[in-house]
Parts: structure tokens; sequence; C-alpha cells
């Protein structure tokens, strides 16, 4: 499944919120420095959708608040 992901860097709180069908928006506490807002972004869509990390991959997006995130379940 191919989602659209909004990330809020240096977020107080943490989660994972469903806007629309496959766009959804997610807080993350990390700061976007060397790529740890993607690596807990990684981790909290795993645990939101219940899968490995490894399924999940940014297709586009990588240095960019708006990401296109593939989920393979």
């Amino acid at each position: 499944m191919i989602i659209e992901v909004r990330v809020k860097p240096n977020s107080k709180k943490e989660y994972v919120k469903k806007l629309g069908e496959n766009r959804f928006e997610v807080g993350v506490n990390s700061p976007p420095i060397e790529g740890r807002a993607n690596k807990r972004l990684i981790e909290l869509l795993s645990d939101f959708f219940d899968v490995p990390k490894g399924n999940i991959r940014i297709l586009r997006g990588e240095k960019s608040r708006d990401k296109v995130v593939e989920v393979r379940v």
C-alpha cells in the first residue's frame, strides 16, 4: 500500500493520525538531522500497521516533511 505522510519532527507527543484513506500525519520526537526523524517515522508506522520495519520504505520526500511511503502488509 502506498500512503502520503506529513511528518512533524520535534513533536512533544508522538502520534500517528489518519487524515484520509491514504493520508496520515505523524508526530515524531526526533529532530530532522542525519535521518533520525525518518528512522523514528518508520518505527512508528511499523507499530501502527503491525508490520516489520523492513516492510516500510520511503519512496519520495526523504528530506521533506511530505513523504510518500510504501507499506507492505
